[in-house]
């Protein structure tokens, strides 16, 4: 079903010539760092005010920003695992160490893209951090198979990341790469919506397939799904945006 809205709507050569131009000018001009693209999509007959709005989060098949910085805030055996696979972590007594110092959690909630959380450190964090994390919008994924902190699983849901329950069973390794290929939309006050899709590094079939998944995904979201569609420009992070009318009417 979905793959039938897409290909109704959006347009499967203009979206490949699109990826081939962006990556084609990254080749041209090489930086010392890995472009990502992004994908903006204007809406329209939508009304912020009135209108309800929505949010959610997909997977993507696969991962637009492999190097997005992921902080685990662990227990001794999250910590651990952290560890093992070279994820940044802080435990209780670093996160004591802040003292609830607002520029200090402000650093840290600015050096890394999404946070992950063992339970019985994410019931302190409240205490220990103050709101700073929340106030930055960053993600809070939550390990346990329950979580008993009122407070802070409302802090999550409004930082734009319900928690993810996961059982120290689980693979901490897996959860990361699930993090990683999360794109989130949510319609705020603005008609204009964009995430991370791909890099320049990536197969151009990937990032083709990346952006059917997104574009789909919010489609289903949107109260009059493709009608409320008014533009879909695919950008490179420093090149600009590819002037390019990605969808068919």
């Amino acid at each position: 079903e979905f793959g039938f809205v897409i290909y109704s709507k959006l347009q499967s050569d203009a979206l490949r010539e699109a990826i081939s131009t962006i990556v084609a000018q990254s080749k041209e001009k090489q930086r010392k760092f890995t472009e990502t693209i992004e994908l903006q999509i204007g809406l329209k007959n939508y009304d912020p005010q009135k209108d309800k709005r929505f949010s959610g989060s997909v997977k993507l098949p696969h991962i637009p920003r492999p190097k997005m910085k992921i902080c685990m805030l662990g227990d001794a055996q999250h910590v651990e695992e952290a560890e093992k696979i070279g994820l940044d972590y802080m435990d209780v007594e670093a996160l004591k160490k802040l003292n609830k110092n607002k520029k200090l959690v402000k650093k840290l909630a600015k050096k890394y893209h999404a946070f992950l959380a063992s339970e019985s450190v994410i019931k302190q964090i409240p205490r220990l951090l103050g709101p700073g994390l929340n106030k930055a919008g960053k993600y809070c994924i939550c390990f346990q198979q329950i979580l008993v902190n009122v407070t802070w699983l409302i802090l999550c849901m409004n930082a734009g990341k319900f928690p993810t329950l996961v059982s120290h069973q689980e693979s901490l390794e897996s959860k990361v790469n699930e993090t990683k290929a999360m794109v989130k939309f949510q319609l705020k006050k603005v008609l204009c919506m964009g995430v991370a899709v791909g890099n320049v590094a990536m197969e151009e079939k990937q990032i083709f397939q990346n952006v059917q998944m997104s574009v789909n995904f919010l489609v289903s979201l949107l109260k009059k799904n493709w009608q409320n569609v008014g533009e879909v420009p695919l950008l490179e992070e420093y090149h600009g945006p590819i002037k390019q009318d990605l969808l068919s009417y």
